[in-house]
């Protein structure tokens, strides 16, 4: 279930209905066993030896046992609406990001109107910077050197141009590769990710993933929101 423009109601996974339905089909064998175990107690106390009545104590451990039962499927219950609930406030949440410019951990971004925009952070202040962008083929069509601007965050927009200076078409998903090294040429650590416009939400096994462009993010990998 894919949102576009307007909020979703939470579907059910597979697993759910499943886990929901066993503990339903359990409730019921729990009634039926109960009332069966009412039927049998009632006809040995009618038909019980005066001189060798029912032992209370078997009687009450017996109770016992199947309120024990009950109340643990009574208990898968309650935790399975919970997590019903749960998936259904995380859709919530990211269709309030439906439309907005999100930031988030990925180094994968979609090609839109002729660019597409990442952020990287080099660990330490580097001497020199080095771009790559690759096809979802891992085929690489761009390469340049960056301007070393310190350490942190910082933005780089590919112009969607090839190596040859060929515009590549639209829709098209691109990793971005940062390698940064410092004055004694020793490789220094960068993170990568994406920002654009979130255009749906929609819950795969129990996770709830934010669509920007053609790729899709979980929502926990956002870290900002413009």
């Amino acid at each position: 279930m894919t949102v576009s423009s307007v909020p979703a109601t939470t579907q059910p996974t597979a697993a759910s209905t499943q886990s929901a339905a066993a503990v339903n089909n359990g409730l019921a064998q729990v009634a039926d066993n109960f009332q069966t175990f009412l039927t049998l107690l009632t006809t040995q106390l009618k038909n019980q030896d005066p001189l060798s009545p029912l032992d209370t104590n078997q009687f009450t451990q017996q109770l016992t046992q199947m309120t024990g039962v009950e109340q643990q499927l009574l208990s898968n219950q309650l935790l399975q609406q919970l997590v019903t609930q749960n998936q259904g406030s995380g859709i919530t949440s990211g269709v309030g990001l439906i439309g907005k410019t999100v930031t988030a951990s990925d180094a994968t971004a979609t090609l839109q109107n002729g660019a597409a925009t990442w952020e990287f952070a080099p660990a330490s202040p580097p001497a020199s910077l080095t771009a790559s962008v690759f096809d979802s083929s891992d085929n690489l069509v761009w390469t340049g050197a960056l301007a070393p601007n310190g350490a942190g965050v910082q933005s780089f927009t590919w112009n969607g141009a090839n190596q040859s200076g060929v515009q590549q078409p639209n829709g098209g998903t691109y990793t971005l590769q940062v390698t940064a090294s410092d004055a004694s040429g020793a490789s220094i650590p960068v993170s990568t990710t994406l920002q654009g416009v979130a255009t749906g939400v929609d819950e795969v096994n129990g996770q709830t993933m934010v669509a920007i462009g053609q790729l899709q993010v979980p929502l926990s990998s956002v870290s900002a929101v413009n």
